[in-house]
């Protein structure tokens, strides 16, 4: 299982990776391998101002149906295009072609509250 160390973790399994103003969020290796194979994804937020917490959307897989948190305040300013024909790239490649929406960071100090690689690692067991 991977774990970039240069990303952000939350504790509901989203990361976050910062690209100055912006950053991406998608959900963790771990996350996808517990939900199994992703079937769709629905994000109705583009656009949205969200809190930190919120549900930007839902990731359904086989299975089951789950919400997908915010881990920072922001405005979704972009859905990955690409998961709409393609929701299998959350599990091929959940930390590159698999990310989900591009935020407009809002408050860059919540960033320092999210966990480093071996703190999530620690709050699932690895």
């Amino acid at each position: 299982m991977n774990f970039p160390e240069e990303l952000r973790y939350s504790s509901d399994h989203e990361w976050l990776k910062v690209e100055g103003s912006v950053a991406y969020v998608g959900v963790t290796d771990f996350a996808q391998s517990e939900l199994g194979e992703i079937v769709f994804l629905d994000i109705p937020t583009e656009g949205e101002s969200l809190s930190k917490g919120d549900v930007f959307g839902s990731i359904e897989a086989v299975k089951t149906v789950s919400d997908l948190m915010i881990p920072i305040s922001g405005t979704v300013v972009e859905f990955n295009d690409e998961l709409e024909d393609n929701p299998e790239l959350v599990n091929e490649d959940p930390y590159g072609k698999g990310w989900i929406v591009k935020i407009e960071i809002a408050d860059a100090s919540e960033i320092d509250e999210l966990l480093s690689a071996a703190d999530y690692k620690k709050l699932i067991g690895k």
